[in-house]
């Protein structure tokens, strides 16, 4: 296959965007958070196991207990129309406010500070 090819099937490729949560299994603490590709996932994984999530309490957390007590699980993707405009991110942000009031992650409950969008 050559080049050309290749980029044209990557662009085919549809990726799903949605909420996804991180949860500690020992204790219930959820980390909630959106990706316009679930596929990068491995990449919130990645920054876990090297200590550089940007959550500092959820981070904590992984260095005490290790990778073991966590899952990832997709709570909602999105669902995308297939034609006509549509704001991806602003939908993302919607389904997130859902997931959070829904969860109530703050707290003993979770990684956020009930200050967070």
């Amino acid at each position: 296959m050559d080049r050309k090819e290749l980029k044209r099937q990557a662009r085919e490729i549809k990726t799903e965007s949605g909420v996804y949560q991180i949860r500690n299994t020992r204790n219930g603490k959820l980390f909630v958070e959106t990706t316009r590709n679930f596929k990068t996932l491995n990449g919130q994984q990645f920054m876990l196991e090297m200590g550089s999530h940007t959550n500092r309490a959820l981070q904590q957390e992984w260095n005490q207990l290790g990778k073991d007590a966590f899952v990832f699980e997709v709570l909602e993707v999105l669902e995308k129309p297939e034609t006509g405009y549509f704001d991806e991110r602003d939908e993302l942000k919607k389904l997130k406010a859902k997931w959070m009031e829904q969860l109530q992650p703050y707290g003993e409950r979770g990684y956020h500070r009930s200050t967070e969008e």
